[in-house]
């Protein structure tokens, strides 16, 4: 149950709303996203069918090589240390950086997070960097003050971002308070039982001092139903009072700013390239470690999982803190992938802001050049990317962009986004109530044949039964942003310490789809980035019925797969791997 998901459902329970979302009171077989809807039962991409059926008695020609870009890979997993990169030029631990290119030691990959003072593990969110940069500039300016046409551009930024940072702050806040008391109960019915966890008979025997502790008494047997047991959810709520402590501590907090002391770089300079360390696992190396596992875990040791991928090595490169990742960072991880020989480069990660975009276009571009596929994660939010912005995307900040924003320009209606409901109690935040948005939103689709990115797919998560729960209630969607989706509903997979768990989000879906890339090329090499993408569409399993869906007005609805994403189905490596056999090269 990541954030947003603890946000949804403690919201819900208190509004007492009818919210869809997946049921997790079922045991699924570890490896159900490689498995087959009709052979199986489970709605996977039909891995297991393709190595049995197509490649059983092939040999794979080339050993492909995925780079992670990531908050961090843990090299010593059991089911990870046989499928590493390793830079065969550098010399391990001699502090020379053999090989010429501009990073000592770079065996694995790359960190360009730390220096030799450590690593960063914490950051804040964009929206608070840029509130941070321009609050000293225009936290006086008022209507009818005189500014120029940047000045212009920059305050209406600044008054968007403070919006979007009161409503994130206030949110939370509320949420952080709730969470602690949750917690609270279970720790206090744990030590009257003398039990690590309570059982749900105790939270039941418990005399609840309060009315808050009766309604936490009801949040923690609803949340252990839909969770699927009582230490699933014990161990939701402190991994959420860990992630909200962050997150007030350092992601929202303007006061925090450790990048000088932990990097050392020059910031202002984006296109500064030789900087970090080679520490590729860092502090926290739980999520990249997990997307690893999905494309490449060792599929010979008969241990573990199977990830998608057989004949493939992943390069770790770390570039994501706890808290959103830089521009900078993300566009020197793509060159770094490229210049050393990654065919596929999986970006699970995003952000709803940008700060200095023309690097990372730059760098999307140098890849496409140079034939490396860029697969990206949708989000999380259950967001429209049509509508809403989800960093990096495959669309270029161009000239050509630039023009038709300014001819096409219209009222910034951001802030009326946030619209808390009347008997919910502001926190001490900067939030404020707006009005709603009661019209449907009118997608202007011009904009999307703009200049963009042919080596780029972008990936939605969906869920393991073909019928109307198939779309993850969590997953960001978009008629003509989203490429594909694929599944990333309770998918187990590696983490560190050689140990294996199940987490949900378009970040694990997006390796699926990096896994079938890699899949695909190692038998068909010579295919460029836009015909593996061409190959995954076309191939995909198209959804005949329509799905639960909550739109961007918060109403429930059913709707058709192909309104919320271009192909309309979910990515297939058996349908795939029989289009290439037969696909002509351009």
């Amino acid at each position: 149950m990541k954030l947003r998901s603890i946000v949804f459902f403690i919201a819900c329970f208190f509004l007492h709303t009818a919210v869809f979302s997946q049921d997790k009171n079922v045991k699924l077989p570890a490896n159900w996203y490689n498995l087959d809807l009709i052979k199986d039962g489970y709605f996977g991409i039909s891995t297991e069918k393709a190595y049995t059926e197509l490649l059983q008695h092939r040999k794979p020609k080339e050993k492909i090589i995925v780079a992670v870009i990531d908050g961090g890979v843990d090299i010593s997993h059991e089911d990870l240390k046989d499928v590493l990169w390793t830079n065969k030029k550098e010399i391990a631990g001699n502090g020379i950086d053999d090989d010429g290119n501009g990073y000592a030691d770079d065996v694995h990959g790359w960190n360009f997070i730390g220096s030799k003072k450590g690593n960063l593990a914490y950051d804040n969110l964009e929206l608070v960097r840029i509130f941070r940069e321009y609050q000293p500039k225009y936290r006086s300016t008022i209507k009818s003050t005189i500014l120029d046409s940047t000045q212009k551009e920059e305050f209406a930024l600044y008054t968007k971002v403070t919006a979007a940072f009161g409503k994130k702050y206030d949110e939370a806040h509320q949420t952080f308070a709730v969470v602690a008391m949750i917690n609270k109960v279970l720790d206090s019915v744990g030590q009257i039982n003398h039990k690590a966890i309570p059982s749900l008979e105790d939270i039941e025997r418990y005399k609840a001092d309060s009315e808050e502790e009766e309604q936490c008494k009801k949040i923690i047997r609803k949340g252990a139903r839909e969770s699927g047991s009582i230490e699933k959810f014990h161990k939701e709520m402190k991994d959420a009072y860990k992630q909200y402590d962050v997150m007030l501590k350092y992601n929202l907090n303007p006061k925090y700013d450790e990048r000088a002391a932990l990097v050392g770089d020059d910031y202002s300079n984006a296109k500064e390239r030789f900087y970090g360390n080679n520490d590729v696992a860092g502090p926290n190396a739980e999520h990249g470690t997990h997307v690893s596992g999905i494309i490449a875990a060792n599929r010979k040791n008969n241990i573990g999982i199977n990830g998608v991928a057989d004949n493939v090595s992943i390069m770790a490169i770390r570039v994501v803190p706890e808290g959103d990742e830089r521009d900078k960072d993300v566009a020197n991880g793509i060159r770094y992938a490229v210049d050393n020989g990654a065919r596929v480069i999986n970006m699970s990660f995003g952000k709803g802001f940008k700060w200095n975009k023309e690097v990372v276009d730059d760098a999307v571009k140098y890849a496409e050049k140079k034939g490396v596929l860029l697969v990206h994660a949708a989000g999380n939010d259950n967001q429209n990317n049509d509508l809403e912005e989800n960093y990096p995307t495959k669309y270029y900040d161009s000239p050509e962009a630039i023009a038709y924003k300014k001819a096409h320009k219209k009222p910034d209606l951001s802030a009326m986004l946030f619209r808390p409901n009347a008997n919910q109690q502001q926190g001490p935040g900067m939030g404020r109530n707006v009005p709603t948005l009661p019209l449907k939103p009118v997608i202007d689709t011009a904009k999307f044949n703009l200049p963009h990115a042919n080596n780029w797919i972008e990936v939605g998560a969906s869920a393991y039964k073909n019928d109307a729960s198939l779309k993850a209630s969590f997953s960001n969607y978009g008629k003509y942003t989203v490429d594909v989706f694929a599944p990333g509903f309770m998918i187990k997979s590696t983490v560190p310490g050689s140990k294996y768990e199940e987490f949900d989000g378009t970040s694990m879906a997006a390796p699926v789809v990096s896994g079938l890339a890699a899949l695909i090329l190692s038998y068909y090499p010579e295919l460029k980035p836009r015909e593996v993408r061409e190959i995954i569409m076309k191939s995909v399993v198209k959804v005949e019925q329509k799905v639960k869906h909550e739109n961007s007005r918060g109403e429930s609805e059913r709707i058709s797969f192909k309104e919320l994403c271009v192909s309309g189905g979910v990515v297939n490596a058996y349908e795939a791997l029989k289009l290439a056999e037969h696909y002509k090269t351009k």
